[in-house]
């Protein structure tokens, strides 16, 4: 299909196809449909009419900022309202006339798209004859739609939209949602270990490990950790007993070998306490193992055994390879916490009296809550306040004004209200972060918990280069990083600041009345800063000498 849903399989199949089928899709639960067979003959081939109808009562949880009625007859006056800016829309079509007012609205039209009002002009464009683009002009009877800010703000939109409209089956088949990756610890089981799973159980959230960008990454960080420690790695539930085979591990020395009752009484407790060491080292990423093998390679060098410490030198460092296949992100599900700050929506962000403002959503136990707009007033990139060197020019209004003392007898003005912009950045940033907590609330299934991490994994674990926006990461205390958060948020309202010129500073300081400074050029530091920006002199470095060669001219 041509000018559809081709990228996001949420259009049609094929146009001539569409010509026939009003608004299909495949069925879900909460969806009521009804089938007639028209036998068309196009092209050698039969096509059969699908008519599927929705249930309105379960997209009333999701409802699109604006809504227009379309006629056909006025179509150039009202797409020119559409915004030329990205977001998810959805063209909803008529009521068939004389049906049945109980009957529900057939199934809307619903995508994404860069640019809203070309890609809605295409669709409802006059039809031509001799092309097969999908157009629904004599179809729509009102056009909804909301404008986003980001790629990963317009997913998370067209998520929630299918989701009340076709339901969450369907939505997961139209989306391509599929479960990520994780490494789950048996810590249930009398003898724990560790394997890769797409498989979400509530009773095991809490000792799984994740998200994952593929099932290879997850093996490679399994199997990288598992050579750290003497874990089991069969998959058989254990019944131990003497004539047990075994495996090439405990040849190899790298099990304790429960299944052959090689772990004796003593052994067991080893077992057990080398199971807890796993799981700690999956808590921390780490960090466990990489602080414990430090003190002892200190130990072991303060006391001059130094072929110990060297041989813990060694195992510091496969520590830390192994640690490397982890991402920050990789976390015990329920702990899965994060900030992800996105480029505002531009109809907001233009306007000439709006503050600077970015998106921000929250990730907390897995589930993505938001957007909330975080206004960046007073708050500049680092680079330009790096450039300036001193956070006055960077952060003029994060510096609150002291009133005057007022004379002796005079009666003092009443303290006009507190503008919200006043208010200092920090306060803004922990109050955005606050609404998004009170909005955020733990999966009702694990279905939805699913989706949601999908949606993460597929935009995190982009390269960085195309990965729009940034993500944070709360302290080791618990706590948020409000300032890092600050910072992002206005690189992404405000853009990257420009790299500055460089200046020779030494040639630029010379006398203007001398005639050589005439020749000079000038360049611009810090343009468009008030109180900062000014011209400075450069001078192109000077020409090399040229000599010329003593060589006699040889005798004719």
């Amino acid at each position: 299909m041509r000018g559809g849903g081709r990228g996001l399989k949420l259009g049609f199949g094929r146009a001539r196809d569409a010509q026939v089928q009003l608004f299909r899709s495949p069925l879900s639960k909460e969806s009521r449909v009804c089938h007639g067979f028209a036998p068309i003959r196009n092209n050698c081939t039969y096509i059969v009419k699908t008519i599927v109808v929705y249930n309105p009562s379960v997209a009333a949880s999701f409802q699109f900022e604006q809504t227009l009625d379309f006629v056909p007859d006025d179509a150039s006056e009202i797409l020119r309202g559409v915004p030329a800016l990205p977001g998810v829309f959805a063209l909803c079509g008529a009521r068939v006339s004389g049906s049945d007012p109980d009957q529900p609205e057939p199934q809307p039209y619903l995508t994404r798209a860069a640019d809203l009002r070309r890609r809605i002009t295409r669709i409802l464009a006059p039809p031509d004859s001799q092309s097969k683009r999908l157009n629904l002009r004599e179809r729509v009877a009102r056009i909804e739609y909301t404008v986003t800010g980001s790629e990963f703000e317009s997913a998370l939109t067209l998520y929630h939209a299918a989701a009340a409209i076709f339901g969450l089956v369907e939505a997961r088949r139209r989306l391509r949602l599929h479960t990520p990756f994780f490494l789950r610890f048996t810590a249930e089981n009398a003898y724990p270990r560790v394997y890769s799973t797409n498989r979400l159980s509530k009773r095991a959230l809490a000792n799984t490990y994740g998200p994952f960008p593929s099932r290879a990454a997850a093996d490679r960080y399994c199997d990288a950790v598992l050579d750290l420690f003497k874990l089991r790695r069969c998959y058989e539930d254990l019944a131990p007993y003497p004539e047990h085979p075994g495996c090439v591990y405990q040849e190899m020395k790298k099990c304790l070998a429960p299944c052959n009752q090689a772990c004796t009484p003593e052994g067991a407790a080893a077992y057990e306490a080398e199971a807890a060491a796993v799981k700690r080292f999956f808590d921390t990423r780490g960090e466990s193992m990489i602080v414990d093998i430090g003190l002892e390679r200190e130990e072991a060098s303060a006391a001059m055994e130094f072929e110990k410490a060297a041989g813990l030198h060694a195992q510091w460092h496969k520590v830390k390879s192994a640690q490397a296949l982890c991402d920050e992100l990789v976390q015990a599900v329920p702990k899965l916490r994060a900030v992800i700050v996105q480029p505002a929506n531009k109809a907001v962000a233009n306007d000439a009296e709006a503050e600077p403002r970015a998106a921000v959503f929250l990730l907390e136990g897995g589930c993505l809550a938001g957007p909330e707009r975080l206004s960046t007033l007073g708050v500049r990139a680092v680079k330009e306040q790096t450039s300036v060197g001193s956070s006055l020019f960077a952060q003029p209004l994060m510096l609150q004004a002291v009133p005057l003392a007022e004379p002796d007898g005079a009666e003092s003005a009443p303290a006009p209200a507190e503008p919200v912009a006043a208010e200092s950045p920090e306060t803004r940033a922990t109050a955005t972060i606050t609404a998004l907590e009170a909005k955020a609330s733990s999966p009702s299934d694990l279905a939805t918990l699913s989706d949601h991490l999908s949606l993460l994994r597929r935009w995190y674990y982009r390269p960085e280069k195309q990965r729009a926006g940034e993500v944070f990461f709360p302290n080791v205390n618990g706590e948020w990083p409000t300032r890092r958060i600050l910072r992002g948020a206005a690189r992404m309202a405000l853009g990257e600041p420009a790299q500055m010129a460089e200046t020779q500073r030494e040639l630029a300081a010379r006398n203007p009345e001398d005639a050589a400074q005439k020749l000079l050029k000038t360049k611009v530091l810090h343009e468009g800063r008030p109180d900062v920006e000014r011209v400075v002199h450069v001078i192109d470095p000077p020409m090399p000498r040229s000599y010329a060669s003593k060589r006699k001219a040889p005798l004719q």
